[in-house]
């Protein structure tokens, strides 16, 4: 005599039918060694990959909580907005390029100032914002940084810019192109006031903004692994018709040769910074 047995149910069953899925923005893939990160990891490495020290971009809001004792500063002129002047077209209007940067970011613009104290010692930043259209330089950033250099002055403040930029934006043509002159006038009058300028470069800053603001600081300082330059490599190789050197255009090359004063690495720089800024400025805090 035989027994059958039927199985009714295919497959095994687990205690719940319901699917777990992770979100996207859960993870980070370092874009150098392709190491997998959590996105707190990361926040907590101060966004630097713990593997491979690659620093990712970060913004505004990430640099000011880094190195502001109160991690926000006050921030400055944040009622100046771009304006469609020109009533630019390419694939899209400018003006609806700039509505959806302003709502994707929650920035008004590519730069945002701020003023606040670091490890005690008052500092005005002025750093740009790479998400909001690259980065790019047009007339708020400039007049933005040139407020920010007359609050310096009115109150006898160091400046500091922090710069990541793909250049001039374009859609504003030579409206864009005269924030060079602009910023790199206001300062002069910094300058003449007595009063420091630092510029800390970071990946990448190209373009006008390497041609003007970006390399005028009394103390030029990097990040690792920055790309600093006019042109990029690709161009310059296709211009000249050679190959380039080794590490060409990032921040070790330019320290190499004389463009910048050191590199600073991101959880270093707040102690450097205040470092600098006692060099300049004689009222240290005890």
């Amino acid at each position: 005599m035989s027994t059958w047995f039927r199985r009714i149910r295919q497959g095994i069953l687990t205690t719940t039918n319901e699917k777990r899925e992770v979100p996207d923005s859960f993870w980070h893939k370092c874009p150098e060694c392709k190491t997998i990160v959590t996105q707190d990891e990361l926040a907590a490495n101060l966004w630097v990959c713990p593997k491979c020290n690659f620093h990712n971009r970060i913004n505004s809001g990430e640099y000011f909580s880094l190195l502001f004792d109160d991690g926000q500063g006050e921030k400055l002129f944040e009622n100046i907005a771009p304006t469609d002047f020109l009533g630019f077209v390419d694939q899209r209007p400018y003006e609806k390029r700039l509505r959806d940067a302003q709502a994707s970011t929650g920035l008004t613009d590519a730069m945002t100032v701020a003023v606040g104290k670091v490890n005690g010692r008052p500092l005005v930043i002025a750093c740009m914002n790479f998400q909001f259209i690259g980065g790019s330089m047009g007339s708020v950033v400039g007049e933005k940084i040139a407020r920010g250099i007359d609050y310096a002055i009115e109150h006898k403040l160091p400046f500091m810019i922090i710069s990541k930029s793909g250049g001039a934006r374009m859609m504003e043509s030579a409206f864009s192109l005269m924030q060079m002159a602009k910023s790199s006038a206001k300062l002069t009058r910094l300058a003449k006031a007595g009063l420091p300028y630092i510029s800390y470069l970071t990946d990448p800053t190209t373009g006008g903004v390497t041609a003007s603001y970006a390399m005028l600081g009394d103390i030029n300082i990097a990040e690792p692994q920055a790309l600093i330059g006019f042109a990029g490599p690709r161009v310059i190789k296709e211009t000249i018709k050679r190959d380039l050197p080794e590490g060409f255009q990032k921040s070790e090359f330019l320290l190499e040769h004389g463009f910048l004063d050191f590199i600073v690495e991101r959880k270093d720089l707040k102690g450097k910074l205040t470092e600098v800024i006692d060099w300049f400025v004689k009222e240290k805090v005890g």
